[in-house]
């Protein structure tokens, strides 16, 4: 199976191999400098999110803008969510947060049930940033993928918050609400 995305090809074999795309637009020397940068911060912060205890697929090999990975086989976890899930799921977040991760696109599409494991599998928009802000964006996006994906949003939003609060904090928590205020006011204002 190919994915395409807007930023690289996903090959799933027996593996998973990961190859961003050139983008025409840049400077070719200016491009493959980024392609290579963001694909080496990407294994890293995959491995760094599984030494803090985030299931996530092992980084078999690297090569300038490819990433070669274990494939988790499971479920997406779109097609099995629930609340437990959620709850979980705020857990591991709170664990990426705690290290500073920033996973940049938390969504149940960027998931895998697997024995009974939840695995992060997409760190392609994940970066470094130990600021409240950034945490709550984070949040945010989960919370806004749930209201579009969802009828039972709320009770799974709640399940989420509970597992975060576990050992996350509630800074991070209040901010997300807040980045949802912000959005409903520039609506409100469009309007």
């Amino acid at each position: 199976m190919i994915y395409l995305g807007g930023e690289a090809e996903v090959r799933i074999e027996d593996v998973v191999v990961k190859k961003r795309k050139p983008k025409r637009y840049r400077l070719k020397e200016i491009d493959e400098s980024l392609r290579i940068k963001r694909t080496r911060t990407e294994a890293k912060l995959i491995s760094m999110a599984r030494r803090i205890g985030v299931p996530t697929p092992i980084v078999l090999d690297l090569e300038e803008d490819t990433i070669v990975m274990e494939r988790i086989y499971g479920t997406p976890v779109k097609d099995c969510m629930n609340e437990e899930i959620s709850r979980e799921i705020g857990r591991l977040v709170a664990k990426l947060h705690s290290a500073n991760i920033i996973h940049g696109d938390i969504t149940p599409m960027n998931m895998i049930l697997s024995n009974d494991k939840i695995y992060f599998v997409d760190f392609g928009l994940a970066f470094i940033d130990s600021r409240i802000e950034a945490k709550g964006v984070d949040v945010h996006v989960y919370f806004e993928s749930l209201k579009a994906g969802f009828e039972n949003w709320e009770k799974l939003r709640d399940a989420f918050i509970e597992g975060y609060l576990e050992s996350g904090s509630e800074d991070v928590i209040r901010r997300a609400k807040e980045i949802e205020e912000r959005g409903r006011y520039v609506e409100r204002r469009l309007q």
